[in-house]
């Protein structure tokens, strides 16, 4: 079991899939009901960095702890929803469902892509946040987030049926819209992304505003305004919203 004092090192990718003349859509999961963290949640792709992406890591330059997380962004995606994003070459059907069963086997995934043929670039990512809640009563995760285009000829997304109920694609507004309706579950760190998300027209412009603010940890305290508690984060990081009343909030 993990130390609830210990933060775990996590990676979420954000992939876009734009659309001419409309809002870009955005790759969701919602997680099953019996999951420990954010159990029917509303999320991103994404899961713990495990020990085979820091080995695949070390074949790269650049901070080994980042590479490491962007590699285990790729290998959540493939994972969770099917598609692959920074593989050389682009797998038909066949590979993909191969090499994500491979995956689901517990094959690390530096030998699976060797097995099929294939290389990752790391930098098809682009780093956009990173957060850690402040709260040590239960598991913490230290999770970067990462923005990635949709990339051309990936198949359409299939639902991993485990952790994860349901694979869709919605605009940043759109899915904002459905928690208000109370038809979606979405934490505080996910509704915070989703609604700076929802600020850009395509991936070049969420892409060229990620790279104009720093990769500060967001940790997330409790301020009084007015007599309400409220869960606040920075206001200098790009995020529209910064603060929401503590008895609105979801942690989990």
């Amino acid at each position: 079991m993990d130390d609830p004092q210990t933060s775990v090192p996590a990676a979420t990718l954000v992939i876009f899939r734009d659309r001419d003349g409309a809002v870009p859509d955005l790759l969701m999961v919602e997680r099953a009901k019996a999951m420990a963290f954010a159990g029917g949640a509303t999320v991103f792709p994404g899961g713990r960095v495990d020990p085979g992406d820091h080995a695949l890591a070390a074949g790269f330059d650049g901070d080994p702890d980042d590479i490491a997380a962007r590699i285990a962004a790729i290998r959540e995606t493939i994972e969770e929803a099917g598609v692959p994003v920074g593989l050389t070459p682009m797998p038909d059907a066949v590979a993909l469902a191969g090499l994500r069963a491979a995956l689901h086997d517990g094959v690390a995934l530096g030998a699976a892509l060797h097995a099929g043929g294939f290389t990752i670039d790391p930098a098809a990512l682009v780093p956009f946040a990173r957060w850690v809640p402040a709260h040590r009563a239960r598991r913490v995760f230290d999770t970067r987030f990462y923005l990635a285009a949709l990339p051309a000829g990936a198949p359409e997304p299939v639902v991993d049926a485990t952790e994860n109920t349901c694979v869709f694609w919605a605009s940043a507004r759109g899915v904002l819209e459905e928690a208000a309706a109370g038809r979606q579950h979405v934490i505080f760190p996910t509704r915070r992304n989703l609604e700076r998300l929802a600020q850009y027209a395509d991936f070049a412009q969420a892409r060229a505003d990620a790279l104009a603010y720093p990769i500060r940890t967001v940790s997330p305290w409790t301020e009084d305004r007015a007599g309400v508690a409220h869960l606040c984060i920075p206001d200098d990081l790009g995020y529209p919203v910064t603060a929401e009343p503590v008895a609105n909030a979801k942690r989990g």
